[in-house]
């Protein structure tokens, strides 16, 4: 299933700090209290505290731009696209600031005891493969790429995301293909 960028609605958040659009929800249609597990582009404008999230953990990976990252009870952290994603729970209190702008993020939230999940930055100079293990798997694209299936083909743009739901018994291995390919994958399997 292809999610296309420009298909996502931009919500602004409740502080006025910037907007989300999101990417993919299961089950289907549930809301900020009811997702397994929600995947996320959010635009970060101006600083402020995150939203809560009770039972969730929180999967914070920087696309764009350099972000402060404040958790209650840990140090600041320095978050930028080179950074590895940062995990916490979403019922500690956190907020951030912008260092350098614009910053866009990716966001995985899973309910906890119910998903988990894994975020892999993936980078080739040329063709690739990426094998899918996991029941539900994204690649987010950071710029163009055509990504192949066994029974299907697509190209996706930058922010486009692709859903692939795979067999536990049966790994799929796409191939990947462009120049300077950049992407996310994201692994949601049950915890």
């Amino acid at each position: 299933m292809i999610l296309r960028a420009a298909d996502r609605i931009a919500v602004a958040w409740k502080n006025g700090g910037g907007l989300t659009r999101e990417v993919a929800v299961h089950p289907p249609g549930s809301d900020l209290d009811s997702f397994d597990w929600r995947v996320s582009l959010a635009e970060v404008r101006r600083g402020g505290p995150f939203s809560l999230f009770p039972g969730v953990d929180r999967h914070l990976a920087v696309i764009a731009g350099r972000l402060e990252l404040s958790i209650a009870g840990g140090e600041t952290v320095t978050l930028a696209p080179e950074s590895l994603p940062l995990v916490f729970p979403g019922e500690v209190p956190a907020s951030a600031e912008p260092v350098q702008s614009p910053v866009r993020d990716l966001n995985v939230m899973t309910r906890r005891g119910r998903f988990r999940a894994r975020l892999t930055r993936r980078s080739a100079a040329g063709a690739t493969t990426a094998k899918l293990e996991a029941p539900t798997t994204l690649i987010v694209a950071l710029g163009p790429l055509r990504v192949r299936a066994p029974e299907d083909s697509t190209t996706l743009a930058a922010l486009d995301a692709a859903r692939f739901t795979a067999d536990r018994r049966t790994a799929v291995t796409l191939s990947i293909e462009g120049d300077g390919l950049e992407f996310w994958l994201i692994e949601l399997l049950p915890a």
